[in-house]
């Protein structure tokens, strides 16, 4: 008997139109637990180096994690994995919602689909019966219409739809998934399901998970809600809103945007507007956004309500969470923040990711300024910061004039124009638009977190450790006291002499190795939470969450009958981190890739920023061009690995 997994995973071919129920080989869920970590495994597998994104060959998994469905609070993650059009390389996003534990319950735990459809389609998972269904009626329809129109048409409220809208269908390569309460946003992976001719998935499931201790995953299960509530009616103190408390981030619950907003980077990541947060500013975004939120929601088995449904006079009601109800009015340089609640519901529609697109646009609105892009360009393009984002976005959508060019993103887009675009480009890693924020002294710790971070967003790598140091001594001696999810004591020791100024402040404090193994302590509890399918909200994100890797081991041992404990997981995060590198090596990717916008820090330290690059490849197991090595690969059982990359020669001569 399987435990926590069905055992099963779902293959769709949608060239051939087979589909096949297919057992899956337990040996994997020791090996790497479950959701991306056995995502990988399958991408490492089936989809060799030379495949391009909008190749048939090109897979597109949808996977539950190991402990979604079970009584493990916040459980819900959709791990969405596939070959990005943006980077090029292994794109993985996550949604929360429902749809994970509905798969689960319908007898899956992954569905994996190859090939392309002639004609657009959407698949319907009902339990055993599984059907490709004519999806020709909603082409064009935006991805939370689709979503209540197949619901109607199935006659099933219950059923959880993921779908994409315009932008996916005309394959925008910064296009979204859309599903309910959540969203698959980054790298592009609604437009590899365009390309596959695949509007939207549609899950009912009625069966029972197998739990291996149900009593004993139950209380466990227990004391974490509990203490994730504790956590709530207690933040943090010191901290800003969004990591004082749990959640992903409770941007719908916060009305206070003053760090924000003073913080990050108006426009095209480019301008920071100091005292903007005025007492007129506040009162009126704080009535705007309670005026407009109609209630907060949650996941599946989370007690946070970090998402919102969010209803604008005039336009459809949808859900919104985290920082998109920011991007678009920054962006656009408008003060008015119902703005940004109804762009970003056109958005929500067409299906975009709210940190690319919005800086898109306002890309394209700098090379206009700057002479790069012309008024013929922008023919037809009202005069106003709002309308003229709104008359972008429809362009990018549809590819068409100047949008066809956008819709690319701002690296792709940058090489086509020429003319000097590339400067403007600047906010990239990995050809990806990133978080518009800038800083003034370089951080180590982030320095080595937007470096190496495969996911292409800050947020799904940073948490456990506080941003910034307390001034005081005696503050930071009570913050260690209840800080019990550390991995050993001497995490203590760096963080009670770290300090805002002096010889024990940044950049050169806390020194390279504590650097090293804060940010892999953070990177691995990431990790995990991908292969359980645990939201980071109620775990890795955030300062002392409920889930840490003291009691993972009985989280997954309980749900799963796992001989799981402290020093396998650290083994299992250590495989699965490597495998993700070694499937983007395999595609070319190298330590050059490792860098951030060159204008993220205003201070920049090169030679103390390779001291640290140098010894976080070390750190790693990689050799000085990032590059798994031999000896690191066979210690975690992935000998497979070296010897693909002997008989490619990416070792070069004396180096493993």
């Amino acid at each position: 008997m399987r435990y926590a997994e069905t055992g099963f995973n779902l293959e769709v071919d949608l060239s051939t139109g087979n589909i096949e129920k297919v057992e899956t080989d337990p040996k994997w869920t020791e090996q790497h637990i479950g959701g991306l970590g056995t995502n990988m495994k399958i991408m490492w597998d089936r989809v060799p180096p030379e495949t391009e994104p909008f190749s048939p060959d090109n897979l597109l998994i949808f996977s539950s994690g190991l402990l979604c469905g079970t009584p493990a609070p916040g459980a819900n993650r959709t791990m969405i994995t596939t070959i990005s059009p943006q980077t090029q390389f292994v794109a993985y996003s996550m949604m929360g919602g429902f749809f994970a534990p509905e798969l689960k319950y319908a007898g899956y735990d992954k569905v994996i689909i190859s090939g392309k459809s002639p004609k657009l389609v959407y698949l319907w998972i009902n339990d055993d019966k599984v059907e490709i269904r004519d999806a020709s009626h909603l082409a064009g329809k935006g991805a939370v219409e689709t979503q209540e129109i197949i619901k109607k048409e199935l006659n099933e409220p219950r059923a959880h739809v993921a779908a994409i809208g315009l932008a996916g269908e005309n394959r925008v390569f910064f296009a979204s998934i859309e599903q309910g309460r959540s969203s698959a946003s980054r790298q592009g992976l609604g437009a590899v399901m365009g390309d596959k001719g695949l509007k939207a998935i549609a899950v009912r499931g009625t069966k029972d998970i197998n739990i291996y201790k149900p009593e004993e995953l139950v209380k466990l299960s227990e004391w974490a809600l509990e203490y994730a509530m504790w956590r709530q009616a207690n933040p943090v103190p010191g901290m800003i809103p969004i990591v004082a408390i749990l959640g992903s981030p409770q941007e719908m619950l916060e009305c206070d945007e003053r760090w924000h907003t003073e913080n990050f980077m108006w426009g095209n990541a480019r301008n920071r507007r100091k005292g903007f947060w005025t007492p007129e500013i506040e009162e009126q975004w704080t009535k705007t956004q309670l005026g407009v939120r109609t209630r907060l929601i949650s996941c599946y088995n989370c007690p946070l309500k970090c998402g919102a449904l969010i209803s604008v006079p005039g336009v459809s009601r949808y859900m919104m969470k985290c920082f998109t109800k920011l991007t678009y009015a920054m962006g656009a340089y408008v003060d008015d923040l119902e703005f940004g609640f109804r762009i970003a519901q056109r958005a929500t529609e067409y299906g975009i990711d709210g940190f690319s697109g919005p800086q898109v646009m306002a890309f394209a609105v700098e090379l206009l300024e700057a002479g790069i892009l012309t008024e013929k360009d922008f023919e037809g393009c009202p005069e106003g910061n709002a309308e003229r984002f709104y008359w972008l976005l429809d362009r990018i959508v549809r590819r068409e004039g100047i949008g066809d060019i956008l819709a690319d993103g701002t690296y792709w887009a940058a090489l086509k124009i020429g003319n000097g675009a590339d400067a403007f480009a600047h906010n990239n890693i990995r050809k990806q638009e990133q978080a518009p924020l800038k800083l003034g002294m370089l951080n180590p710790i982030y320095y080595l977190m937007y470096c190496t971070n495969e996911k292409g967003n800050i947020t799904q790598i940073e948490g456990q450790w506080p941003q910034m140091p307390y001034a005081k001594p005696e503050h930071r001696e009570q913050f260690c006291k209840d800080w019990f999810q550390v991995p050993d004591e001497h995490f203590y020791e760096y963080f009670l002499k770290w300090e805002p100024r002096g010889e024990y402040s940044m950049p050169y404090y806390p020194d390279i190795k504590a650097c090293c193994e804060i940010v892999d302590w953070m990177e691995r509890m990431h990790t995990i939470d991908d292969a359980c399918g645990v939201c980071t909200g109620i775990s890795a994100f955030h300062l002392k969450p409920p889930y840490h890797l003291h009691n993972y081991p009985e989280f997954i041992s309980y749900a799963s009958g796992i001989n799981m404990d402290y020093d396998e997981l650290i083994k299992v995060s250590n495989r699965n981190r490597q495998l993700v590198r070694s499937v983007n090596v395999r595609r070319g990717y190298r330590r050059a890739d490792d860098t951030p916008p060159e204008d993220h820090w205003k201070k920049r330290l090169p030679e103390y920023e390779k001291e640290l690059m140098d010894a976080y490849c070390r750190f790693k197991g990689w050799n000085l061009d990032g590059v798994p090595t031999k000896e690191s690969l066979q210690e975690l059982d992935l000998a497979y690995i070296a010897e693909d990359f002997e008989q490619r020669g990416i070792y070069k001569d004396g180096e493993d």
